[in-house]
């Protein structure tokens, strides 16, 4: 018989992960774009949307 790995993995000491996407308006063009950070823990997010 298979083991369930999945039921393993969800012990709740593990971090939650975000990815986070933030528009930005460009300086040379004045149209947005989208800045992404792949994987960021949870108590960063804050400061990511933070930061200028």
């Amino acid at each position: 018989m298979a083991k369930k790995v999945v039921a393993t993995l969800k012990t709740g000491t593990a971090k939650k992960y975000t990815k986070c996407i933030k528009m930005v308006k460009s300086e040379k063009t004045g149209a947005y774009v989208f800045k992404t950070q792949n994987i960021l823990d949870e108590a960063d997010i804050k400061a990511y949307f933070a930061e200028k």
